[in-house]
């Protein structure tokens, strides 16, 4: 796959935005049904919390897309600095691809 296909693969991130887009579509309709003011004031929290998920999904896609980085890459390589060194998708699909067949 070429560079410009990864970089592409920010528009993917519009697949979960919209789930949680849609998530909290229902717990906003839902709560039109809910008389408790308890239980409003919780599902109007959750629907803000789904709202900030799915900005952060979409501007994470978007610095993706516009950049063709990715934001989390450093601090997984903080993480786990022996395994992501030297780590390349061009590299190591077809040796994961070749596993695959041989298992079988």
């Amino acid at each position: 796959m070429c560079m410009g296909g990864f970089k592409a693969m920010g528009l993917l991130a519009m697949i979960p935005a919209a789930l949680l887009l849609t998530v909290s579509f229902f717990v906003l309709f839902t709560l039109r049904k809910v008389e408790s003011r308890g239980l409003k004031v919780f599902g109007y929290v959750v629907a803000a919390f789904l709202w900030l998920a799915a900005l952060l999904v979409v501007s994470v896609g978007g610095y993706r897309l516009t950049t063709g980085r990715y934001p989390m890459r450093p601090m997984m390589q903080k993480m786990m600095p022996g395994q992501m060194r030297g780590m390349s998708l061009d590299r190591q699909m077809p040796a994961m691809m070749h596993e695959q067949t041989e298992r079988k």
